[in-house]
């Protein structure tokens, strides 16, 4: 029997920290701890297809949440119900463990049919709350509010313009996607 941790995160701005320490102080050896930064909305995940493999009968996996499996119910029973048919037990932090017995199964189904309709009551508030801002508000823009030029931005570009994509984001410590965006940024600003 091992015990193995899974992590994850949907962007590379959030951080897998929290969660390692989590596993860790629950028992996880960090060499047993398979983390990733990918999307939800795939199932196709590496580091977690890689993990799935090497589980073997009496393993148990730990992961701080159910929702790190997947987004709905039907997408983390395609995931947890062949596990548990593996005999892999699942530990989920917030919720507890969750084994191959008929009531650990029903605990399961129901605890992810709550969470998933959490979500769709927070999409649904939200939603709610937008169509009320936008016949309330004349002003009202949906979205984050455009981010403002800055020295340091400016410091990136003037840096960016004697140096590689590869030496900027380097230097500054930034994504590609963060030097593009200050990129046109600036570049409509000027024009």
């Amino acid at each position: 029997m091992a015990i193995y941790g899974y992590a994850r995160v949907s962007t590379s701005g959030q951080s897998l920290e929290e969660q390692v320490d989590m596993l860790e102080h629950n028992g996880v050896d960090r060499d047993n701890i398979y983390s990733e930064k990918y999307t939800g909305t795939t199932l196709d995940r590496p580091v977690f297809n890689e993990l799935i493999e090497i589980l073997k009968p009496h393993d148990i996996l730990v992961i701080t949440k159910l929702d790190r499996f997947a987004r709905n119910t039907r997408e983390a029973l395609s995931i947890i119900e062949p596990l548990l048919n593996n005999k892999v037990t699942i530990k989920a932090l917030n919720l507890g463990t969750i084994e191959d017995t008929p009531i650990g199964k029903m605990i399961m189904r129901t605890l992810l049919s709550v969470a998933e309709m959490e979500r769709d009551l927070i999409i649904e508030r939200t939603s709610a709350g937008k169509k009320f801002a936008k016949s309330h508000n004349s002003n009202f823009k949906e979205g984050r509010p455009k981010r403002t030029i800055g020295t340091h931005e400016n410091a990136i570009y003037d840096y960016y313009r004697d140096h590689s994509v590869k030496e900027t984001i380097a230097a500054f410590n930034i994504s590609k996607s963060t030097l593009f965006r200050i990129k046109k940024q600036i570049e409509e600003e000027r024009r």
